[in-house]
């Protein structure tokens, strides 16, 4: 009977020991009886580093960039799999940071409170402007946490030449970069009012990104949500997206993605592109985009390429989409100019093909509800409506659809028919 009285005593000691001395920050954990600490976290001789262990103030007004790089350094440098912990309800006040790989082991970095960008431009100097928080060639990273990174994007926004032509148009942060990482995970985050794009996934593979809550206004330029470029084997699921930009922009060197789940609007839709600027070379395949949710977006499932680009995007679906009050729910267009001054005519550009808009349903908030607009020299071809229907959402009439030098077949019951059933 004593025997069992101490082995049940010592079986609430221990849980209670992790979690007081888990509170001090920089240790290696003894693991619990299950593996788990009181949030279900694994213990398994990880080395767990709080950022105020390391001078963080978590104010908002002080800056913490150099706590946030030394807690990155030390959880880095250990052989047991770090944790990088920023507590939950203070606010980090982060310029430019670099969480530079290879580690040693595993690492995570948990964010439960706030990462907030500095609130004046002269904080970023030009060599670091392009990014806030950069994850540079990390392996089995996981970035998680629930807590909030906050670009501070306002001062951004008034001073960008998208929002007074006036301006020259100067380079501005991404919030969140991830580059020449490989077995991604970032998972339960809210992302806010970057500078620009929230987040970009850079030469990364194998790739998982759920769970992200992403805002910012309708009226902020180039907030992109999700940015993916020269990535293979990755999957986005489960996120609500409200942007000034495109939701998710897919762009060159992309490969092997799968999109579920996702809730977007207001923003630019789903956009792969734009392809091909600087009579570039782009290669995309193998795309699904499947149960997406768009709302008052300016475009809906979108293909944009530039003239004089060369290369591909093929194998591409879109599929299980609902469109409420969307301009453009369905667009090709191998004519896009995003110039102040207008872009010449050329003959070569990146070929689209194989791309297959299935299960679409909704409303559009402009007549042509289907614009499939190619290039005379490298039409689109291959391309397939299956069971879409599309109506009008104020106003009289039909919806209608425009093609140019596109070669399509239509499956089942497709509203409205494109071109009028002259291919």
């Amino acid at each position: 009977m004593a025997s069992h009285v101490l082995l049940f005593s010592v079986s609430l000691l221990v849980p209670l020991f992790l979690c007081c001395v888990l509170a001090k920050g920089d240790m290696t954990v003894i693991p619990s009886k299950n593996g788990a600490d009181h949030r279900g976290r694994s213990l398994q001789s990880t080395k767990v580093v709080n950022v105020l262990r390391y001078g963080a103030y978590g104010d908002g007004r002080h800056d913490d960039t150099k706590a946030l790089s030394k807690a990155w350094a030390a959880a880095c440098s250990s052989s047991h799999p770090g944790i990088v912990l920023i507590p939950k309800g203070k606010k980090f006040l982060t310029k430019h940071v670099t969480f530079s790989g290879p580690c040693k082991s595993n690492m995570k970095l948990m964010i439960e409170g706030t990462l907030v960008a500095p609130p004046k431009r002269s904080y970023w100097i030009e060599d670091t402007i392009r990014h806030w928080v950069l994850f540079l060639n990390v392996r089995d990273l996981t970035v998680t946490g629930g807590g909030t990174i906050d670009g501070n994007g306002k001062i951004w926004w008034q001073r960008s030449c998208k929002v007074n032509s006036k301006l020259p148009c100067r380079p501005a942060p991404t919030a969140l970069t991830f580059y020449s990482c490989t077995n991604l995970k970032v998972d339960n985050l809210e992302l806010l009012n970057s500078q620009q794009i929230h987040m970009s996934v850079e030469r990364c593979t194998d790739v998982r990104v759920s769970r992200l809550l992403i805002t910012a206004p309708s009226t902020s330029p180039n907030t992109d949500g999700i940015h993916i470029a020269h990535s293979k084997d990755v999957k986005v699921y489960n996120c609500a997206i409200k942007t000034g930009d495109d939701c998710m922009s897919i762009e060159d060197g992309t490969k092997n993605l799968h999109v579920k789940n996702i809730v977007c609007g207001p923003g630019h839709g789903i956009s792969i592109g734009s392809l091909g600027d600087r009579n570039s070379e782009a290669q995309v395949t193998n795309i699904t985009i499947n149960g997406v949710r768009l709302h008052g977006t300016t475009n809906g499932a979108r293909i944009k390429t530039w003239q004089g680009g060369r290369g591909y995007a093929k194998n591409i679906v879109f599929q299980n989409i609902i469109m409420d009050n969307v301009w453009n729910p369905i667009i090709i267009d191998q004519n896009y100019c995003d110039s102040t001054t207008p872009c010449n005519k050329e003959k070569s550009a990146v070929e689209v093909s194989n791309v297959l808009f299935k299960n679409i349903r909704g409303t559009s908030a402009s007549r042509d509800a289907i614009k499939l607009s190619c290039n005379r020299s490298v039409p689109c071809h291959g391309i397939a409506l299956h069971n879409v229907k599309l109506t009008l959402k104020r106003g009289n009439g039909n919806a209608k659809s425009t093609c140019q030098n596109a070669k399509w077949r239509t499956l089942g019951t497709v509203m409205p028919q494109p071109c009028h059933l002259k291919n």
